[in-house]
């Protein structure tokens, strides 16, 4: 059992950023594309988070040219380069899956103060 233990400490990230559901997060994603890298943003709302440990990942809600785009990511993946909070929202749930049936104005978060 203490085996498991460290092998799943060294996968964590050290530098996890600290963000909740309702935030708005940019995330800096590692794209191969043939032989070549490059770092690719995703802006969106935070609407989940599962699990926890090494799988944790976290989904991030857009709109995108009037079609929404939903992306999982693992937090602990070395794809994700960085995840930085953009806006807190002030949310009262855990999930906020009620924002797939929603357009424009009534898809927003309210701002944390």
């Amino acid at each position: 059992m203490d085996a498991m233990k460290i092998i799943t400490e060294g996968m964590i990230k050290a530098d996890q950023p600290k963000f909740e559901v309702g935030d708005t997060v940019r995330v800096s994603v590692r794209i191969k594309e043939g032989e070549r890298e490059r770092i690719q943003a995703f802006e969106g709302t935070v609407i989940a988070k599962k699990h926890g440990g090494v799988a944790e990942t976290f989904t991030v809600r857009r709109t995108s040219y009037g079609v929404g785009v939903e992306r999982v990511f693992p937090i602990n993946s070395p794809f994700v380069e960085k995840v930085e909070v953009i806006r807190r929202g002030k949310v009262r749930r855990a999930k906020l899956f009620y924002l797939r049936g929603r357009t424009g104005k009534a898809a927003k978060v309210k701002e944390q103060i």
